[in-house]
């Protein structure tokens, strides 16, 4: 008893400085080596119930406690918390509710509503309006004209939920890529209320993948996309709650877009916690059979407070698609804020008389009144889907390559525009530029991916050293990129991390630059004004992508500076205590292989047939008189000769060239455009376009004459290759496209047609798989699914995307009927038959609502209805006899969002002391 009250008081302790207003809920994050089954055992035994594995976190698992209160101030105390000493828990944590905001301006004017189609208001796709100075340099339309809609392409909308029965989504819904996390259910629709906060989901939604001509509102920027949406942001946001939502189904679900982040404030600094990194970690290694999941996020709307999105561990990882926004006519949103790890820019709305976003609205409705950096994630969320639909084979980096190589300044008005050493434009606030939907089709059609993704650090000397105010600190590491570590080797910057431990008495007043070999700067932190904590920065990454494409080695230099806004005690200094560098990229140069896709190798067939060989044949000498009595030359034959030279021979050793017309000279072997006639001992024309041949025949050909190619199955000589065959200029040959081809360009795999059973993704002929096998991405081939699968995304159980027959559709895998807790609900037009899961606390049921049959333990069958009577004390609560004064029933539970209750799926957590934890939390 004694060394549970010390361990209670110690957890308490150490808890209680996350900080005085953490919430902390009825969920636990833990780590159990065993399986599911050792998990479930632990579970039963503690009091908990095992909602299953954190996403794709292998060995982590979401507990629920039903009899602890659901949110507290205080970290939870009891008979449970044994479970913290149980030799099989290798790491566990109490989940708590963290901030998060989604990035719409929040000074929008009353959203005024329109049924009417909406296309000529889409200026952002097409410029309409003949009275204005309209731009569309998106070429979004341009993108559509090439084919490139999003067909076949899965996004999701990480938000507050979809309206999934909106007639401008329906028809795009996925219910496959969709989830509650705030009810845990399958049904993402929002909680409905007076002041409709719960529209953002749905706007964003619209702006991906609404339905193009069925005359309801607007139309999306993928509009053949498959949309999902997972309603996350409605309740409790916990790690748990992120990693789940950031790992659903990542061999399903290709894009994820989150327009949401850390309070906007100008004084937080917050980000994933160590769950989430984990799950963008596993989403970017597994997500996509090995290619990568794609996360695009605001960049944040924090500007009028002076806020800077290098404090946002969501916009700041080199995992994420950072994405700014621009007004219609070029210039900075006012809410917009600075950032380096900004990688492009779209339109988003700005000043009062600027126009805004058209898109689909709550309740069925459209709005033209959508803003903020909220808008501009959706946007590029669509740009990547038609991208991937041109080449389905690009990972998570190739994605980032192409932003870089197509985003353009175009007119966008910013004053730090700068050329890199590599050549690319760069601004802090537009990243790359406005993102170019035609020149990222065009270019991953023909794109081969980057060389392999190396990581080299380098950490500084562990030594402090202080900031002065109204100085600046340079600090330098010299790094030479790892060079002498071939795996680690970082010859060409992707993504530059710096990660700094600092204390200082007023983290707003610092300003961090970083520098690199080459002399480009990158503003880290600008100062922010309303920041005062004294935290400072505990192993804090700020990320730059202002290097990309630069030479890593060198001398790198931070520089920070500290500039009081008000007063503050002279005798309280900052320290930097450690820095580091990390540096990503590449051994190699990623675009070795690129630069000759677009150039043309094909010269027309005139000029190949103006220019014929130079023979040299000499006009016939007049006749000598006088017989020639001196020595012949070496090719003459035994009859001799009537001068020296090769020309004047009656007969020849080996060849004679030319006629009797323009006169004969022996030689010893025919020159290009001749055969060898070996018994009539002449030099014969070759047919025309033939440099060397056996023959006349246009098919005795054996080499070609500049600017035509060797067809070696005819042996003949060719302008253009036939079907099958692509032209080799090194070997003036054409070679074999690879079996898969039907027509290829310079190389036997960049493929631009396919033969029968295979299709194109990019310039690659992939199998085009039959019901029952899904595409093998390591193998390249088609593989068996598993047997309750009809389609599949891989082999496992719960890689199913449609069931087999007889089979029903529960919790994403395949069952012959549905489990206790579950029963077999209605049919859609996307999934035949599935199971929907009962009201919480049922064991089973009828179908929804309060239709339960039979209870879990603990708790008692009313009306249909599984209630149990509680008192609580201390954050424990208690069974007991008298009625509850606020039983959580199902119905009342339904009753608050109208579909279900407002509970938590999942959560993710690695293991860790509580002190790194509380440091996590405070963001240091």
């Amino acid at each position: 008893m004694h060394l549970f009250v010390v361990f209670m008081l110690s957890t308490f302790v150490v808890c209680e400085t996350l900080s005085s207003r953490s919430v902390f809920t009825n969920h636990w994050a833990v780590r159990i080596i065993g399986g599911p089954k050792e998990a479930d055992k632990l579970a039963s035994k503690y009091g908990f119930t095992n909602l299953g594995q954190i996403g794709g976190l292998e060995d982590h698992y979401h507990f629920h406690h039903s009899r602890v209160v659901r949110r507290s101030t205080f970290a939870a105390r009891g008979a449970h918390s044994f479970i913290h000493m149980d030799p099989k828990v290798g790491w566990i944590q109490q989940q708590i509710v963290k901030s998060r905001v989604k990035r719409y301006a929040r000074s929008d004017p009353d959203f005024i509503y329109f049924n009417d189609p909406k296309w000529s208001k889409l200026w952002y796709i097409h410029s309409g309006d003949k009275t204005s100075q309209c731009r569309s340099e998106m070429n979004i339309l341009a993108a559509w004209q090439r084919g490139y809609t999003g067909r076949n392409v899965v996004v999701t909308i990480l938000d507050d939920g979809i309206e999934r029965n909106h007639p401008d989504l329906a028809q795009n819904y996925d219910q496959l890529a969709s989830y509650d996390f705030n009810g845990n259910d399958h049904d993402p629709t929002p909680r409905y209320d007076s002041s409709n906060e719960n529209k953002h989901g749905t706007r964003c939604a619209g702006e991906v993948a609404a339905v193009a001509n069925n005359s309801h509102c607007v139309v999306g920027i993928a509009y053949n996309a498959r949309i999902g949406g997972i309603r996350m942001l409605d309740g409790d946001v916990t790690d748990v709650v992120e990693a789940k939502s950031l790992g659903i189904r990542p061999d399903y679900i290709d894009i994820y877009s989150a327009s949401w982040g850390p309070d906007d404030d100008g004084k937080t600094v917050d980000g994933p916690g160590p769950l989430a990194k984990q799950a963008f970690e596993v989403g970017i290694k597994k997500g996509r059979k090995g290619l990568g999941s794609i996360f695009v996020w605001a960049s944040g709307n924090g500007g009028r407070q002076g806020d800077h999105c290098s404090c946002d561990g969501y916009t700041n990882s080199i995992y994420t698609i950072s994405v700014s926004s621009s007004t219609e006519n070029g210039n900075k949103p006012w809410y917009l804020e600075v950032c380096s790890s900004t990688l492009a820019t779209t339109y988003s709305s700005g000043e009062f008389y600027d126009r805004k976003i058209v898109t689909t609205d709550l309740r069925q409705r459209c709005t033209d009144g959508h803003t903020g950096t909220s808008v501009s994630a959706p946007m590029v969320a669509g740009v990547i889907a038609l991208t991937l639909e041109a080449n389905r084979l690009i990972t998570w980096r190739d994605v980032q390559h192409l932003l870089v190589k197509t985003s353009r300044p175009v007119h966008l008005q910013a004053n730090d525009w700068k050329t890199n050493a590599a050549g690319h434009k760069v601004s802090h606030l537009f990243g790359f530029g406005l993102v170019d939907a035609e020149a990222m089709v065009i270019e991953a059609k023909k794109w081969r991916s980057v060389p392999p993704h190396h990581t080299c650090t380098k950490i500084s000397d562990c030594k402090t050293t202080y900031i002065r105010p109204e100085q600046t600190l340079n600090a330098t590491i010299s790094s030479t990129g790892c060079s002498e570590q071939p795996e680690h080797h970082v010859a060409f910057l992707e993504h530059v991390v710096v990660r700094v431990f600092i204390d200082h008495p007023r983290r707003g007043d610092l300003e961090i630059s970083l520098v690199s070999p080459a002399g480009t700067r990158s503003q880290l932190l600008l100062k922010r004004l309303f920041d005062n904590s004294n935290e400072g920065f505990k192993n804090w990454e700020f990320m730059t992508v202002h290097c990309w494409g630069e030479r890593a080695e060198g001398t790198w230099t931070l520089e920070i500076s500290d500039s009081p806004s008000q007063l503050r005690n002279p005798e309280v200094l900052g320290k930097m205590k450690e820095w580091t560098l990390i540096l990503y990229g590449t051994a190699e140069h990623p675009y070795q292989s690129h630069g000759s896709h677009s150039r043309s190798h094909m010269l027309e067939v005139s000029s190949v047939q103006s220019t014929e060989p130079t023979l040299g044949i000499p006009q016939p000498e007049e006749q000598e008189e006088e017989e020639y009595n001196g020595p012949c030359h070496r090719e003459c034959g035994d009859q001799g000769c009537d001068g020296p030279h090769a020309e004047h021979c009656l007969n020849c050793v080996n060849f004679s060239l030319g006629s009797l017309k323009s006169g004969r000279t022996c030689i010893s072997h025919c020159p290009l455009g001749y055969f060898e006639d070996v018994e009539a001992r002449r030099c014969r024309r070759c047919h025309r376009g033939c440099e060397r041949c056996v023959g006349h025949s246009p098919h005795n050909c054996r080499s070609c004459r500049r600017g035509l190619f060797f067809y070696a199955l005819e042996s003949s000589c060719v302008a253009a290759c036939p079907s099958g065959y692509f032209p080799d200029d090194a070997q003036r040959h054409c070679l074999q496209c690879h079996e898969k081809c039907r027509h290829c360009l310079h190389e036997s795999d960049r493929c631009t047609a396919c033969s029968e059973g295979f299709s194109l993704a990019g310039m690659t002929c992939v199998p085009e798989c039959v019901n029952g096998t899904f595409f093998n991405l390591e193998e390249m081939k088609c593989s068996p699914c598993h047997m309750s699968c009809s389609t599949c995304t891989g082999p496992g159980m719960k890689e199913c995307i449609h069931c087999a027959q007889d089979f029903l559709l529960q919790e994403w895998r395949c069952v012959r009927k549905c489990a206790a807790g579950y029963y077999e609900c209605e049919k859609t037009e996307f999934l035949k038959r599935m199971c929907c899961k009962c009201e919480e606390n049922c064991g089973n049921c009828q179908g929804p609502g309060a239709s339960c049959t039979q209870c879990r333990n603990g708790y008692n069958l009313v009306d249909g209805t599984c209630i149990v009577s509680a008192t609580c004390n201390n954050g424990f609560c208690n069974t007991s006899n008298r009625p509850s004064a606020d039983p959580p029933s199902a119905r009342e539970a339904g009753a608050k969002r109208g579909k279900g209750a407002l509970l938590w799926d999942s959560s993710y957590l690695w293991p860790s002391r509580c002190t790194d934890d509380v440091n996590q939390h405070k963001s240091g």
